[in-house]
């Protein structure tokens, strides 16, 4: 019965409401926006990185001036890894393409599998102590050994993502999945946990790693060393100096953690200026949602009075108005929720639907937590008004 009524007042003033309404919806939009941003990036986040980037170096050499005879790259290059390996300060190295974890370069491909295509894979080509430089978790199967080179079918690894949408709960290592054209196989060998190569914000991509063979020798310019902690600048610059003499042009040495802080700088400052504006964005809200409440209380201080009169108390009219203001929220909310579903059911953004539904319920809870902070002042102000000076003023 009491619904009933305050329906009653509320479609009677609905001039009136249509402010509030309307500064709730674009409240609960603008909310929205800025929950499915932090919820997706905290999802990120909370997920393993899927490798150690302690203690990396990447060395980025000119190529030029090397042979391009296949035969002599290879000596040349073994010799390279033994005299790098023989280094005291060095632990491992691998030899990558240019697409290694935060380096912002990104090399994609696509693979069949029964028929479906799936496009934008991470195709990474590496050496074969990549999983040692990065010490990634292998799942399931192997990493490459040097008789994959002669095998059959070229082996790859796929990372833990691609595989469950490939085959499910099915193990993937000795499946065969077919190139972009399904023309030539490829033998999965491997499984890999997801990596986050983009930054520990980012998401873990479908991803595919391929062996290095002397076919992309001649295209090879990143070395990955995995150093010792015991390695220094003294070290650093003998290094260089190697490198140079080695290969007879430009190197560039970066420290993969200097790469990551810089990554995620790209990522956290953004969302700072995302967050400082919307927050005084719902500081303006908070305090338009106030006035109102308090431009209709004293657009109705007549009715307060009279019911005061007639024996209401103060806390039912406190009551009274605060529960109006959650109705018209609601209302609200009813209309914002109708347009935010449509990001998951449309996979806008291609953002997992869990982020929408997240960002919806936050929503909404921080709505209704903000309207009844909004309104509990005003109505204990209307609570006090006395019926007489109010029925004396109307």
């Amino acid at each position: 019965m009491m619904f009933k009524h305050l329906f009653k007042l509320i479609w009677n003033k609905r001039k009136q409401n249509f402010l509030f309404l309307s500064e709730i919806l674009i409240s609960f939009l603008v909310i929205f926006a800025v929950f499915s941003y932090l919820t997706y990036y905290y999802q990120n986040y909370s997920k393993p990185l899927g490798f150690d980037y302690k203690n990396v170096w990447s060395v980025s050499y000119s190529n030029g001036q090397l042979s391009k005879d296949r035969d002599s790259l290879v000596i040349f290059y073994d010799n390279l890894t033994k005299s790098l390996k023989s280094m005291p300060q060095i632990e491992n190295i691998t030899f990558s393409s240019s697409n290694y974890p935060y380096s912002d370069s990104f090399m994609s491909t696509g693979l069949t599998h029964n028929r479906r295509k799936y496009d934008r894979v991470s195709n990474f080509m590496v050496g074969d102590d990549y999983q040692k430089v990065w010490n990634v978790p292998l799942l399931e199967g192997r990493w490459f050994l040097p008789e994959d080179a002669v095998t059959k079918d070229k082996g790859v690894i796929i990372n833990e993502t691609l595989k469950n949408e490939m085959f499910g709960s099915q193990k993937a290592a000795g499946k065969l999945i077919g190139d972009f054209d399904d023309k030539n196989k490829l033998k999965v060998i491997g499984v890999v946990a997801d990596i986050k190569a983009n930054g520990d914000f980012q998401p873990g991509n479908n991803a595919m790693f391929s062996r290095l063979d002397t076919g992309y020798l001649r295209w090879t310019g990143t070395l990955l060393i995995k150093v010792r902690p015991n390695a220094d600048a003294t070290f650093e610059s003998g290094l260089y100096k190697f490198m140079a003499t080695a290969t007879h042009g430009a190197i560039e040495i970066q420290h993969v953690d200097e790469m990551r802080d810089s990554r995620n700088k790209q990522t956290i400052t953004p969302m700072v200026i995302f967050i400082i504006i919307a927050t005084f964005l719902i500081i303006n809200v908070a305090l338009g949602l106030f006035g109102v409440l308090w431009y209709n209380i004293n657009k109705r201080k007549g009715e307060i009075g009279l019911r005061r009169a007639i024996g209401a108390s103060g806390r039912s009219v406190s009551y009274q108005l605060v529960l109006e203001a959650l109705i018209l929220a609601t209302i609200s909310l009813i209309v914002g929720c109708f347009f935010a579903v449509q990001f998951p059911l449309l996979s806008v953004f291609n953002i997992p639907a869990s982020v929408y539904m997240v960002a919806m319920l936050l929503s909404v809870l921080f709505i209704y937590l903000l309207v009844l902070f909004c309104s509990l002042y005003p109505g204990k102000q209307a609570a006090g008004i006395h019926p007489a000076i109010a029925l004396h003023e109307e």
